[in-house]
């Protein structure tokens, strides 16, 4: 696993073992930041379900001015604050050791751009999707990874499913306000 991109392109991330650990792939990856190229510059970012940080870290070495990673186990917030040392953003970034759930709904931050990236099967996507949307500013967007075949909603608080890609048994779903041409 790696950077792909940006001031950070080729560094390698640590990531943790288990069969619970499933981290996005450098070509689902890609897809997921051509779909927001022109949003992430000085964006505040969020990575929800951080894991190893590589989306908010893929975002920071595009330019996103800050992430906030949030992850329930500790030992993956280390993992976080080793990934954003070896990139050079521990200035940039900031980790929250926390239920996902319980931070979106307590949290009074805002945000530019959301990565939803829980474990499958577990409904979680359904369940802050709303706070999710809640909590971001005017240019927002929310890019959920999830299972192939999950149904999300067509609308989200003042965000509208744009586009859900498809790679293999992945889906890709990008939510953020309607252009003005869209919403006639």
């Amino acid at each position: 696993m790696r950077v792909i991109t940006g001031s950070a392109k080729g560094r390698k991330l640590k990531t943790l073992e288990g069969e619970d650990v499933r981290p996005t792939s450098d070509m689902v990856k890609e897809a997921m930041f051509s779909a927001i190229q022109f949003d992430v510059d000085e964006a505040a970012v969020l990575d929800l379900f951080g894991g190893s940080g590589q989306l908010g870290i893929e975002a920071l070495s595009r330019g996103a001015k800050s992430c906030r990673f949030v992850d329930e186990n500790r030992a993956a917030a280390d993992v976080i604050r080793e990934n954003l040392s070896s990139c050079g953003f521990l200035d940039s970034g900031s980790i929250t050791v926390g239920d996902s759930v319980s931070f979106i709904k307590n949290t009074r931050l805002t945000f530019d751009i959301a990565f939803l990236d829980p474990p499958y099967r577990k409904g979680l996507i359904e369940k802050v999707l709303g706070s999710t949307a809640a909590r971001m500013s005017p240019r927002g967007i929310i890019v959920c990874e999830h299972e192939q075949g999950l149904k999300l909603p067509e609308s989200c608080g003042s965000l509208t499913l744009s586009k859900t890609y498809r790679y293999g048994k992945i889906g890709v779903s990008v939510y953020r306000v309607p252009y003005e041409d869209e919403e006639e």
